[in-house]
């Protein structure tokens, strides 16, 4: 698979996570991120580790836990209390500041080195979620910001340790993303039950909703971007959330009743010329030095 192809199946998972924050608004009920942080993640793992038929090896266990606590069990609830309290293209905006994050996380842990243009890139969507953010309309609950960075910081940090750790030999993706889902659902098992329970009822809508979030949020979209980070350079992903608040405010602005303001799309606007520049820069191959035996006598000769 080239990489252009891997990058456009990875981009469908922050895609669809685009679509959380309509759907905890519109169709789930209020008041239970915990539950549904649950139900997103559990069933979809249950699901996964059946048709991936994998356990994770000796040694993967506690690794497999903190992935899943990263990426799922703690991201989950913190998302989904986000999406309640705050707008949907602002609480999905958050993300945009994801690839600063990842940038200073690679150098740190992976000894990455910053591009200078995808640093820029990276600034440049972090400036155009401001916009978004920032908008007239847009209703800055504390609350609501502190979970969406939050969150965005715990799953950055668990990308950047399952690229550290990769992937056991002979394990699939359905399997690896079956870990994660499962770790993170069995945290906020006993969490949901202790600080939440569940409502009085639940209907037609909200299990559509839950459906949606777990299949198509959790165990596809999973599969697709632990994979993605696996084998592609770990900020072309981590770029990719960028995506996630665009599909947000546009839902929000067409199903929603969301007001969208020329400042909101011009740091539209950013954010996209930010993603496009920044995978180009991330993507582009490192130039190669040819060794001097390789050159030649004269160009040997002029060193």
């Amino acid at each position: 698979m080239n990489r252009l192809t891997l990058l456009l199946l990875t981009s469908l998972a922050p895609i669809s996570w685009g679509t959380t924050y309509l759907v905890t608004t519109e169709m789930l009920p209020a008041g239970h991120p915990l539950l549904a942080g649950l139900l997103r993640s559990l069933p979809a793992g249950l699901v996964a580790l059946g048709l991936g038929r994998a356990l994770p090896p000796r040694g993967w266990w506690l690794k497999s836990l903190a992935l899943g606590i990263l990426n799922i069990g703690a991201f989950f609830p913190l998302l989904f209390l986000a999406a309640e309290r705050l707008p949907g293209g602002v609480a999905a905006a958050v993300a945009g500041v994801q690839p600063l994050i990842i940038l200073c996380l690679g150098a740190l842990v992976l000894r990455d080195r910053i591009r200078p243009l995808t640093a820029a890139a990276a600034a440049v969507g972090a400036g155009g979620v401001a916009l978004v953010v920032l908008g007239p309309a847009a209703e800055l609950d504390p609350v609501g910001i502190i979970a969406a960075v939050g969150g965005v910081t715990a799953t950055a940090l668990g990308m950047i340790l399952t690229k550290r750790w990769g992937r056991p030999a002979g394990v699939g993706p359905v399997a690896y993303a079956g870990w994660q889902l499962t770790a993170g659902g069995l945290f906020l098992l006993p969490l949901t039950l202790v600080f939440e329970g569940f409502p009085p009822s639940i209907d037609g809508g909200a299990i559509l909703g839950y459906l949606w979030l777990g299949a198509v949020g959790g165990l596809i979209a999973y599969t697709l971007w632990f994979r993605g980070i696996q084998e592609l350079p770990v900020i072309a992903p981590g770029l990719l959330a960028l995506l996630s608040p665009v599909v947000a405010t546009t839902l929000g602005t067409l199903l929603a009743g969301e007001t969208f303001t020329p400042v909101q799309a011009l740091g539209l606007s950013l954010v996209l010329s930010a993603l496009v520049t920044g995978q180009l820069a991330a993507l582009r191959k490192p130039r190669r030095e040819v060794a001097p035996s390789t050159r030649g006598p004269l160009a040997a000769a002029r060193r």
